[in-house]
């Protein structure tokens, strides 16, 4: 099945996104790998160690961790991963799919070029 990259419009619903320059878009957009996940698939493991930042385009992924059990429902517009690579640290959360649901993601090394400065300020 052939790559597929992720679409400028599709990056641009994103709020974290949306204030980035068109060309960054565009070219986050080719960097980045869209892939549908049936429901109950783990798209990330807690304690793993993270080298990819996701987007969720469509559908619903459920976030738990070991410490504080369920926490949260990620749906399109939302993104997750950030916390691995911004703090070079293990998954803090494992992330699983609900619903069918359609999310891309990009490596470290173009979340370090493109995305780390949105993350700077936390």
């Amino acid at each position: 099945m052939p790559r597929s990259s992720a679409t400028n419009h599709e990056l641009a619903r994103i709020e974290l996104l949306a204030g980035l320059p068109g060309e960054t878009l565009v070219e986050l957009g080719r960097r980045m790998e869209r892939e549908e996940i049936p429901p109950g698939r783990t798209v990330v493991r807690e304690g793993d160690r993270g080298d990819r930042f996701y987007v969720v385009f469509a559908g619903m992924l459920s976030v738990t961790s070991s410490v504080m059990g369920p926490r949260e429902v990620l749906r399109p517009g939302d993104y997750f991963g950030e916390v691995a690579l911004a703090m070079d640290m293990p998954r803090t959360a494992t992330v699983s799919a609900i619903t069918p649901a359609v999310i891309a993601s990009c490596d470290r090394a173009t979340f370090d070029e493109l995305l780390r400065p949105l993350f700077a300020d936390d």
